[in-house]
Parts: C-alpha cells; sequence; structure tokens
C-alpha cells in the first residue's frame, strides 16, 4: 500500500451528524426550509431567486410527488465539517460582513452587523452546504440523490465568490473519498452557465476527480487558471440555442463516462442557461433544460453510476418550476425512483462506513 493511502487509513476523522441512516421510506431529495434566505428585502439586490428552492418544493408537492415526510431533511455543516475543505483562515474571514457583502454580492451586507449576517445568510448557504454533503451519501446508497440547493461551484478551499461560500461539490466528494469505503473516483459534469473554476481549483492536482464543463466563454469568472483542471472543457458562445446545446452535452458526457468511469457522477445542474437569463447569456428553452437532466441521468444510469444533483444557479423567477417539472419528468421516466434504494452497489460500500465506531455513534446521537 502507497504511503498515502496508509495515512488516510490513519486520519481521525471528526464526528459529523451530516452522514446518518436514513429511512428507505424517504426520497433521497434533500431540503430544509433554511434553505431560503428571506431578510428585509435585501436578497432582492441580487438577481438570484433567494427562494426558490422552497418553491421548487412546494411545486412538487402539488403534483403529489413528494410530502414533507418523503423527503430528507438537510442539517447544517458545522465548522468541523467545513474544515474538511476550507482552511480556517478563510471561515474566519466570513465573520467579516464586508467579505460576504463581496461573495454574496449584496453590497448593503457591508453595513449588517456580522451576527446577523452569518444567522440570515450564511447559515442557509451552510445548510444547503450541508445538504450537498448528505446528498452524496445517499447517492451511493439509492443511485441516486438531488439537493434541492447547493451548487456553490465558485467557491474554493480558501476563496469565495458569485454567491458562492462554501464549496458544496468539494466537501462532497472529499467526504466520501474519506469515509465511503470503494469510492476513489469521481466525476463532475458542470453545465451551469458559468465555469465551476471553485471545485477546479480544489481538484487541479487531483486525478481522482474528472471534470466536465461546459459554459458560456465570455462571462464570469473566466478563471484561466482552473481551467487547467477541466478534463473536457465545452465553451459556449453568446445565445447558444438547444439543438447545438444538447447534442454537444449529449456526445460530451458519454465521451466522459467513456473515457473515465467514476463511483460517483456530481452534476451541477445550473438553470442560468435559460433562455433570457440576466447572467448566463445563453439560449436554452425550459424544454432544453428538462432534455438535458434526462440526457446526464440516463448516461448515468445506462452505466450504473450513482448521481448526484445539485441545482446552481438560476437568476429568473421560472427557474424553480422548471427544476421541479426536470424532477417529475425524471420520475415519470424511472431515472429517479425511492425503489433505487435496492440499489446493489450502494449499500454495501456505506454499510462498512457504519459499522465503524466513530459512525456508529454519530448514527445513534442522530434519532
Amino acid at each position: 500500500m502507497s504511503g498515502k493511502g496508509s495515512k488516510q487509513q490513519q486520519r481521525q476523522f471528526h464526528q459529523t451528524e451530516l452522514y446518518f441512516q436514513v429511512p428507505n421510506t424517504c426520497y433521497p431529495i434533500v431540503y430544509s426550509p433554511e434553505y431560503n434566505i428571506t431578510f428585509m428585502g435585501l436578497e432582492k439586490l441580487h438577481p438570484f431567486d433567494a427562494g426558490k428552492w422552497g418553491k421548487v418544493i412546494n411545486f412538487l408537492k402539488e403534483k403529489h410527488l413528494i410530502t414533507d415526510d418523503n423527503i430528507v431533511k438537510a442539517r447544517e455543516a458545522t465548522e468541523e465539517d467545513l474544515l474538511v475543505v476550507h482552511t480556517r483562515g478563510y471561515l474566519n474571514k466570513l465573520k467579516w460582513s464586508i467579505v460576504v457583502a463581496t461573495i454574496t454580492e449584496i453590497p448593503p451586507l457591508l453595513l449588517l452587523p456580522n451576527f446577523l449576517v452569518q444567522r440570515k445568510v450564511l447559515r442557509p448557504l451552510r445548510t444547503q452546504t450541508g445538504g450537498t454533503i448528505m446528498a452524496g451519501k445517499l447517492a451511493i446508497e439509492r443511485g441516486w440523490a438531488i439537493n434541492v440547493g447547493g451548487g456553490f461551484h465558485h467557491c474554493s478551499s480558501d476563496k469565495g465568490g458569485g454567491f458562492c461560500a462554501y464549496a458544496d461539490i468539494t466537501l462532497a466528494i472529499k467526504f466520501l473519498f474519506e469515509r465511503v469505503e470503494g469510492i476513489s473516483k469521481a466525476t463532475i459534469v458542470d453545465l451551469d452557465a458559468h465555469q465551476g473554476n471553485g471545485h477546479e481549483r480544489d481538484f487541479m492536482d487531483d486525478s481522482r476527480v474528472y471534470i466536465m464543463d461546459v459554459y458560456n466563454r465570455y462571462i464570469y469568472p473566466g478563471d484561466g487558471f482552473a481551467k487547467r483542471a477541466i478534463k473536457r472543457k465545452i465553451e459556449l458562445d453568446w445565445g447558444t440555442e438547444d439543438q447545438e446545446y444538447l447534442e454537444k452535452v449529449d456526445m460530451h458526457v458519454q465521451g466522459a463516462l467513456n473515457e473515465v468511469r467514476p463511483d460517483i457522477l456530481i452534476y451541477n445542474a445550473g438553470t442560468d442557461i435559460l433562455d433570457g437569463d440576466p447572467l448566463g447569456g445563453l439560449a436554452i428553452s425550459a424544454q432544453g433544460i428538462v432534455k438535458r437532466d434526462e440526457i446526464i441521468f440516463k448516461a448515468a444510469r445506462e452505466k450504473n453510476i450513482p448521481i448526484l444533483m445539485v441545482t446552481s444557479g438560476g437568476y429568473q423567477k421560472r427557474t424553480a418550476r422548471i427544476i421541479a417539472d426536470s424532477i417529475i419528468n425524471l420520475h415519470n421516466l424511472g431515472l429517479v425512483d425511492c425503489n433505487a434504494a435496492s440499489s446493489e452497489a450502494g449499500p454495501s460500500r456505506v454499510s462498512l462506513l457504519m459499522n465503524t465506531p466513530l459512525v456508529a455513534a454519530t448514527q445513534l446521537s442522530s434519532h
């Protein structure tokens, strides 16, 4: 065994509340009302719909796909959870309101006491981050999982930006690598309109992680250094429409999964590709987004690869309905199903983890 492997075995993991046994009666759909940011109207100063996550859930309830009792309630990521990836120096910077105002692009936050910023802005983002980490484990167990939030792909271990304060994608992957037996390769398929420079910087020199990124080449962040981490880079022009987009997504996701067969696929399903989005600059229809998600889930299902979806960017009021319609379509096609809990590969991997004293203690304390 290599020295790297030996060190990993010797490392003492902190006790986390994010990995616990979820009843098979629950869909692996993760959400909490704590996701939504509502604070004196300040959330309206950013084009992001800061209540879209709750709207997605309400649409799914209206269609009788879910209830409060058959989805998984997200838990807030603690400082110890965040330190799996983030530097303590970066987390300390978030105690300055001016830093959070810059990251979230809501300038008036710099005038507020930090305890309010923590409670009203960062706690919702920490809860979404916890949701992504939880959904990573669920994806391995059930074959699929959706966090109706997260996808903060501009944040890396030591720097936030673009409304992304915590590196939830990196955290979910690191948790899986460290805590779940047999998970050693991950593929990120990032289909938000913006380049996912956060996870790219985090996994720059990590051969275990394969990154495919499809984005508008002309918009934020334009991070040339981070692009070096992308194994399959598809740069789009202004106003790219459905046919060209879907053909490229289909061809390249097949190519990516043929090139490397991962143990987990993390799908960053941003809806800011929608025609008319003020920041995305692309021209994909609502039906095109639904079809895109279908392509990714079908590709994962065909190769029996567990998939974790996060919702990421989307800056129009109608994006919540589109996300819900897409999840309903995946359900109607049998690509997401509660019966996936019987997935052969998943539970055996995680059961090894659950028998360790550390996680057993976490499991007991979570009920």
